[in-house]
Parts: structure tokens; C-alpha cells; sequence
């Protein structure tokens, strides 16, 4: 079967220039070439297009239709195919961003202003959740994920690591004592993150079983009733920086804690110039040690039921 759209391109030239002969000339085609491809639209439409005579060629009512229809037609691949191709090479358009929520507002929307400044033409469209989004059938064109990433054809490209720190309030350790060794924290109220390992945390490659009186599918949620003294939270560095620092919250060293990678995801094939630019603005901003683990007070191991406290407040 016949191109459609290449059929209304050679019979929109033949109707310019009069002549099957000049049109395949025009097009580089055969002059059978091109009355093949007449003869298929007519064929398809159940109407003549062309009155053909040995000295010229002429538009019937139906050509004249069908003409202004395809001309129309045209005119509207031709601007489509130029958008897609500006926006190739320009950036350009809407560019629908997913991240996880609370790494979305404290990590990536402040860093929106600078870039939406110097791209002017993008607009952003930011999703902020913490569930798995399927990027292709939901039409997303960038992902942030935090954790490890399933088999799929979607491209990952690393931007930062992601350290996890167990904490508590001052207030909550004043009154329940210091866990000494993991196995201490079953006599602890350990708040846990519903999105992640049911049950446990681990510590030196060992995951030991917790409980608690609060489970939460948002990390920012656990860090504000950890403040106000509920219990034990196990979170990213990114979500308890600004506490440690504080003192609000203080972290404890029961072991080693995993470090989870933060990656950027895409859908496969050509990337349009709004996502490499983004892309290259998040390296950017996660180039070397995140700013979150920067001058973070060093983590207490109990002893005894002694509180000892680090770093300010």
C-alpha cells in the first residue's frame, strides 16, 4: 500500500504544476511513480481527482476539495515537524518532572527559580510523590528516584548518594536512655517509613526487626514527630540535616547504615533539549558531597543510659 501523506504531497504537486512529468521531476519520481500515486488516492477516495487529456490536466470538483484538504493537512505536519525539531535542538516546552516529595521541596524546587531563569522558553511541570511512577505511560520526561532501581529500559544516570542516619529528640532519649547495640532498639518506639523495608533497619549489612506507634508513607511526617519526642526514626541525612544541626534531633552510631543511590531516570530514546538541560542542571547541583552531609555533628554511641549529646542546642 501506497505512503497517504506522500500520495497528497505529489498530488498537491501535480495540481501546482499540471503535469504528472514535471511533478515527478519536482519530486524524484518516475512519471509512473507519480501516476501510481494518484491513481491509489483515487482509488481510496472512489473519485476521479484529475481530468487528464493529451494537452493538460485539470482539478475536478472533488480534486478541488480534496486539494484544499490536503494542502491544510500539510501545512500542519510540516509545523509539527518543525516544533519537534526546534525543540530538539532548543529548549523548549513543557517538561513534566517526578520526584519524591520531600526531596522535591527541600531539594529540587529551590533550585527551580535559577533554572526556569535561564530557559525561559520551559516550563515546568513538577509531580511530587512517593510513589513508583510508571514514567512512560504516565508521560513523565525526567524521574528522581531514591534507592535501588528495578530492571526496566528506562536510562539512569547517578546524581548523589543518599546516607541514612538514625535519630531521636534529646527529649526522647532523656527519658528512655541511649540503645547500645541494635538489638536494644526492640524496647525502642522506632517510627517506621511504610515505603520501605516492612520492619526492619539495618545496620552492618543486618536487618533487625522494629516496631513502633507511628508508620508513615512521608519521611518529613516521621522527622516531625521524632522533634516533638515520639520515638527512634531511621531517614535520609537530606530530611534531618537541618535538626542535627540544630540539635533537635541527634543521631546515634549503632553501625554501619546503607547508602542508597539517587538516580535520574528517563524514558529510552532521543532526549529532547528541555531534558538534557535539566538533567545537566541537576549534576550540577549534586556535583560532589551533597551539601545536606556537610559539617554534620558526629553521630553519639550510647553508653550506659547516659545521654551525650554533640553539635549545637
Amino acid at each position: 500500500m501506497l505512503d497517504r501523506v506522500t500520495g497528497m504531497q505529489v498530488f498537491v504537486r501535480v495540481a501546482a504544476l499540471g503535469s504528472f512529468s514535471a511533478a515527478g521531476r519536482a519530486l524524484g519520481l518516475s512519471q509512473t511513480g507519480v501516476t501510481k500515486h494518484v491513481a491509489a488516492l483515487e482509488a481510496r477516495l472512489g473519485a476521479r481527482l484529475l481530468h487528464r487529456t493529451t494537452r493538460r490536466l485539470t482539478l475536478t470538483e472533488a480534486g478541488r476539495t480534496y486539494l484544499e484538504a490536503c494542502e491544510r493537512i500539510l501545512a500542519e505536519i510540516a509545523e509539527a515537524e518543525a516544533g519537534i525539531g526546534a525543540e530538539a535542538l532548543e529548549a523548549r516546552g513543557t517538561l513534566r518532572l517526578n520526584v519524591p516529595l520531600s526531596f522535591g521541596v527541600r531539594r529540587i524546587a529551590p533550585a527551580l527559580a535559577a533554572f526556569c531563569a535561564a530557559h525561559a522558553a520551559v516550563t515546568v511541570e513538577l509531580g511530587l510523590n512517593d510513589r513508583r511512577v510508571d514514567l512512560i505511560e504516565e508521560g513523565w520526561d525526567l524521574a528522581v528516584r531514591i534507592g535501588p532501581l528495578a530492571d526496566s529500559s528506562l536510562i539512569a544516570r547517578p546524581l548523589a548518594p543518599c546516607r541514612l542516619a538514625l535519630c531521636a529528640a534529646p527529649t526522647y532519649l532523656a527519658r528512655h536512655g541511649l540503645p547500645r547495640r541494635p538489638a536494644d532498639l526492640g524496647r525502642h518506639n522506632c517510627l517506621g517509613y511504610t515505603l520501605a523495608a516492612e520492619g526492619h533497619w539495618t545496620f552492618d549489612g543486618t536487618p533487625v526487626p522494629v516496631t513502633g506507634t507511628l508508620r508513615a508513607s512521608n519521611g518529613a511526617a516521621l522527622v516531625a514527630a521524632a522533634i516533638e519526642g515520639l520515638g527512634l526514626i531511621y531517614q535520609p541525612t537530606f530530611l534531618v540535616a537541618d535538626a542535627l544541626r540544630a540539635g533537635t534531633l541527634v543521631a546515634l552510631d549503632l553501625g554501619a547504615l546503607p547508602v542508597l543511590p539517587i538516580h535520574a531516570l528517563m524514558p529510552p530514546g532521543r532526549r529532547p533539549a528541555k531534558t538534557r538541560v535539566f538533567l545537566a542542571a541537576l549534576t550540577q547541583l549534586f556535583a560532589g558531597e551533597p551539601d545536606w552531609d556537610r559539617d554534620l555533628p558526629e553521630p553519639v554511641r550510647g553508653k550506659g543510659d547516659q545521654t551525650r549529646r554533640t553539635g549545637p542546642g
